[in-house]
């Protein structure tokens, strides 16, 4: 829930009753919010502003960070409301926060956990609380299913925030220098379904549905287990990134791999750079983002393109022949002097300068597993 800046005068034109009931209640509803929270409505929101020690001002401003609509002056916040405000405020006030910066915590959490919240709600208390003998409604399951199912839900997603929390730590600390915690450099790739849109007007709901779900949990599980971090899911493409080339490499060599020997999957293009990428609640920007994002667009079926830097990285590290020409004398050399030649993982082919929108002219390389690069 969230508030207005009104305050609480008596009188205002358009003032709700504190002790009113909203018309919109449904008593099952109340009951859910009740277990869920674990508190009963008790303040309005002027109410909880005073009783948590802040002004109406930055209490609205946190609720409406988090996600929660104006309600004026209602009776509807709890206990639990109150003491979040008093949290965020205690932090600012403690000097461990900006205010802007507790602004910023909330509206990740709130658009995080919201995310969340309505996947949990749509896709898997809807399917456990199907009626399970017939003249029972779903309304008489749902609440002692989310009885037993709130504590074990509500510990497994604090267990899953530890183990984040501690990865994304674990990389900033091991970064040498300050400036990187914010702007670092990273490999970035989107990886995109061919012809998703003539999809939309084929197939049925159900079935487009079960495709989307089927290749964000494909690349999910292949961008984690292979070490790379998945930013965000579009439906037809998901963006990921990886703190070196070679691993992003991999992951996407491995998706068009999958994908192309799954034949309920549509064709699938990824787009990659490197260099330096700005993070903002857990997203990403800047040129390098953008220049992947162009990269895609332009991609062959089935294939993979990277930016000159990628490919910069990649030979730097001899994970690439800078050319056929510099592998065969490589070879040739090693031979000579009877060591074993270079292996090298990945092949590079210079593929045509392209003038892209925003960004000037690019020459993308097409990346492929060494020996398959054609």
């Amino acid at each position: 829930m969230s508030v207005d800046d009104t305050g609480s005068g008596a009188g205002a034109e358009g003032r709700v009753d504190p002790d009113a009931p909203d018309p919109g209640d449904d008593p099952l509803a109340l009951r859910l919010e009740q277990l869920i929270l674990g508190a009963e409505r008790r303040y309005t929101p002027f109410q909880a502003a005073r009783s948590a020690g802040v002004s109406m001002e930055l209490a609205s401003r946190f609720w409406r960070a988090m996600g929660f609509a104006d309600i004026g002056q209602a009776k509807a916040l709890t206990e639990a409301d109150v003491l979040a405000l008093r949290r965020l405020a205690g932090l600012v006030e403690a000097g461990l926060l900006s205010e802007a910066m507790a602004v910023q915590v909330a509206r990740s959490t709130g658009q995080t956990t919201a995310r969340l919240a309505e996947w949990q709600i749509d896709s898997f208390l809807e399917g456990l609380t199907e009626p399970p003998e017939p003249g029972m409604t779903r309304t008489e399951v749902t609440y002692p299913i989310i009885e037993l199912l709130l504590p074990e839900l509500e510990e497994f997603l604090v267990y899953v925030w530890r183990r984040q929390l501690a990865a994304s730590a674990g990389r900033v600390v091991q970064n040498v220098d300050d400036a990187e915690m914010v702007d670092r450099r990273l490999a970035v790739a989107f990886a995109d379904l061919v012809g998703f849109t003539r999809l939309t007007r084929r197939m049925e709901e159900e079935e487009l549905g079960e495709l989307v779900e089927a290749f964000e949990t494909t690349a999910a599980d292949l961008v984690a287990a292979r070490g790379g971090r998945l930013i965000k899911t579009l439906g037809d493409e998901v963006l990921y990134v990886a703190d070196d080339a070679a691993t992003a490499a991999d992951i996407a060599l491995r998706l068009v791999e999958t994908l192309s020997n799954d034949e309920t999957m549509p064709e699938l293009r990824v787009g990659m750079a490197f260099g330096t990428v700005t993070t903002r609640m857990g997203d990403v920007f800047g040129t390098t983002v953008n220049l992947a994002s162009r990269l895609t667009s332009i991609a062959p079926r089935d294939a993979v393109l990277v930016d000159s830097a990628f490919a910069e990285e990649l030979i730097r590290t001899g994970l690439a022949p800078a050319s056929e020409a510099d592998a065969a004398e490589a070879a040739a050399t090693a031979e000579k002097e009877g060591e074993a030649p270079p292996e090298y993982r990945f092949g590079l082919r210079p593929m045509w300068q392209r003038s892209v929108r925003g960004l000037g002219m690019v020459e993308p390389w097409l990346l492929a597993r060494r020996g398959e690069e054609g």
